[in-house]
């Protein structure tokens, strides 16, 4: 059984995802914590839970999904993996990264991409990865059929769906990839986005206003 646990980061409030199972092996997805104390939130969890830590990955490069990264790679000495897509938006970071009130120039130049087809394993778990652009280029979303949720990061939101008007955004694309690859999910799926609270597919089927016209097609 796979445990969920987020915390929200970053003057652009970031969910970040440390998900793990029974084993205590556990994964961490788009790390945004900013700061000595964020950071510290981060690492006394997973030592006060006993966690180890296996996998870094990354739903896609944007500012606020990054600023721990260099942190948690060299910490518990782990490569990111996100789609190749990503690269030049994760190198883009450090340029802009003031803008939002952030300094941030620790990006791995180490990295694993993965893609639709990959799945990732570790403990007792599989995560199947979905290719879901149009927020983002690359953007990811880690999908566990057994035990019925994804970590979506900033394509879908309760009630609402990612920004596109951002540098390789898309809305065609990005309402594409919530039409073929998230609303074929079974209804009782968890949606554990990058911002916000979760949701399922179930309830933005029935009250998202940005999609409605995806059932009525």
């Amino acid at each position: 059984m796979l445990h969920v646990h987020h915390f929200t980061f970053n003057p652009i409030q970031e969910n970040t995802y440390i998900v793990y199972d029974e084993t205590k092996e556990c994964v961490l997805i788009d790390p945004g914590c900013y700061g000595s104390a964020e950071r510290n939130i981060l690492t006394t969890f997973i030592s006060e839970n006993g966690l180890k830590p296996v996998k870094l990955l990354l739903t896609h490069a944007h500012v606020d999904h990054v600023p721990g990264l260099g942190y948690v790679a060299d910490t518990y000495k782990l490569v990111p993996h996100y789609h190749k897509l990503e690269v030049p938006v994760l190198k883009a970071v450090p340029s802009y990264a003031q803008t939002f009130g952030m300094n941030i120039t620790d990006i791995p130049e180490e990295a694993v991409f993965i893609d639709e087809g990959d799945t990732l394993t570790f403990g007792n778990t599989t995560l199947q990865i979905l290719f879901t652009p149009g927020h983002s280029p690359g953007s990811l979303c880690f999908y566990s059929p057994a035990d019925k949720l994804a970590i979506a990061g900033d394509v879908l939101f309760r009630e609402s769906i990612g920004r596109t008007d951002l540098p390789g955004g898309d809305f065609d694309t990005l309402m594409q990839s919530i039409a073929n690859k998230l609303f074929t999910l079974p209804d009782e799926v968890r949606i554990y986005p990058g911002h916000g609270p979760y949701t399922t597919i179930a309830h933005e089927k029935q009250h998202n206003p940005f999609i409605k016209h995806i059932m009525n097609k």
